[in-house]
């Protein structure tokens, strides 16, 4: 696997950030989700975006990768603008990511091996032997052997999970955004997939943008926290998860990592 995944990187740059918000501005018609958001992923960090209904992660989520245009800024994979670039530019850049969506979101019709094998099938010239012995490789490394024949169906809500990132790294991709990972897992299903995270990072430098409300995985596996809210329009807070919890200024901030209710919004209830 190891040599398959370096096959695949083209290295920038030392320091420069793996992926790069600049000055982002983002609209759907007459709503404004955000507003001059900026910051930086650096290599080999795991970082997880977060915040309340509506503060835009999602569509944040879908530009950085390339889904969604914004009405201003621009977003930067290894030091090169994604929107600025030509069409072949952007679907090299966009190559360099791996995405898991929440659920895993694997094709039904097609076991394990063949859903993992998919990114292969569609973008390289490698023989059928070579393309699943790279997945085997990467389904070994997720602790899924045995699994190739098996069906969507058949899985696990951890087992599915562990195919999708399996499937994200497929072409080699070590700037991976994972969509609510622990979603619908039991604590110590989750817990072993922040182990598996914790492993993909210090075994072969990967670098993590998660979107995720799990505090305990969080707390667990996150070297920075950002936030967003919805009426700020933009990044509230930015630090080390246990900081923010511990001594953020911002009573929204405070509220969330230690799972206060909004008083306000509790008063107005009763």
């Amino acid at each position: 696997m190891t040599e398959h995944l370096a096959a695949k990187r083209v290295t920038a740059p030392a320091g420069t950030p793996a992926i790069s918000v600049r000055n982002l501005h983002l609209s759907f018609g007459a709503r404004v989700l955000l507003e001059d958001a900026s910051f930086d992923v650096h290599r080999g960090q795991i970082v997880v975006l977060l915040g309340g209904s509506g503060s835009g992660k999602s569509s944040l989520m879908k530009t950085i990768i390339g889904l969604h245009r914004p009405t201003g800024g621009d977003v930067l994979i290894d030091g090169e603008s994604l929107f600025q670039a030509d069409a072949a530019g952007k679907v090299r850049l966009q190559r360099k990511l791996g995405v898991m969506y929440q659920g895993g979101a694997l094709f039904g019709s097609l076991n394990v091996l063949a859903n993992v094998r998919f990114p292969l099938d569609r973008f390289t010239q490698l023989t059928l032997e070579q393309k699943n012995l790279a997945v085997r490789m990467l389904l070994h490394e997720l602790e899924m052997d045995g699994t190739e024949t098996l069906m969507p169906a058949e899985l696990s809500g951890g087992m599915l999970k562990r195919v999708g990132i399996a499937r994200a790294m497929a072409l080699g991709c070590d700037i991976l955004l994972l969509d609510e990972p622990s979603a619908g897992l039991d604590p110590v299903t989750a817990a072993d997939l922040d182990r598996t995270i914790l492993a993909l990072r210090s075994e072969f430098a990967v670098t993590f943008l998660i979107v995720s409300h799990d505090l305990q995985s969080i707390f667990a596996i996150a070297d920075r926290a950002i936030m967003l809210d919805g009426h700020a329009r933009g990044v509230i807070a930015d630090g080390v998860p246990a900081f923010l919890r511990d001594q953020s200024s911002d009573a929204r901030v405070h509220r969330f990592f230690n799972r206060q209710p909004d008083s306000l919004r509790a008063s107005g209830e009763r």
